[in-house]
């Protein structure tokens, strides 16, 4: 069972390493157990132990502080290891150290700054704004001249004619079986 010692050197070797640690197996689970130990022994009455009773409640509390500073340790680590894997695509380094919910997280951030940056992509190159007003469409049948909703006329269309025309215009076109959507592919 993991003990305050156990933790404290953990610690020690977090802070003055550069690379996450490969923590011990079940870590969390024999920290939960002796914390839960710790309890048992503060709640225990008797003046017989009053010493050992401010020991173990002092203890309990220097570990609680030791754990959350391992784990925000290994958090600013982790942090910097998705920046690094964000702009260089390289995810390899310090994985297998992680904790289950470490690697999860992890992958979650990845995934979220990989989005991000298809994201600003896209306004960059100004595609979205482009695919958003514009949709191209292939006439299923003839159709004659109209307005559109800016008071513009627009057509005539003969069945087969492709034509690249406001979105909200081409949905009410195919969604009355006059045209189809044309992907594009670029």
């Amino acid at each position: 069972m993991t003990n305050y010692a156990d933790m404290y050197e953990i610690l020690r070797k977090e802070k003055f390493s550069e690379t996450l640690q490969l923590l011990p197996k079940g870590f969390v689970e024999e920290v939960a157990l002796y914390f839960s130990d710790r309890k048992n022994q503060e709640g225990s009455d008797g003046d017989l132990f009053q010493d050992s009773i401010i020991k173990a409640k002092k203890q309990l509390e220097n570990s609680i502080s030791i754990f959350r500073e391992l784990l925000l340790r290994r958090k600013k680590k982790i942090l910097n290891l998705v920046f690094i894997a964000a702009e260089t695509g390289i995810m390899k380094r310090d994985y297998e150290n992680m904790l289950p919910a470490e690697r999860e997280i992890f992958d979650k951030f990845v995934k979220a700054f990989e989005e991000g940056d298809k994201q600003i992509n896209k306004l960059l190159s100004g595609k979205k704004e482009a695919e958003e007003k514009f949709r191209l469409v292939m006439f299923n049948q003839d159709v004659e001249e109209f307005v559109d909703h800016g008071g513009k006329v627009i057509g005539p269309y003969t069945a087969g004619e492709l034509a690249n025309i406001d979105k909200s215009v081409a949905d009410i076109l195919v969604s009355g079986g006059k045209a189809g959507f044309v992907e594009e592919n670029v």
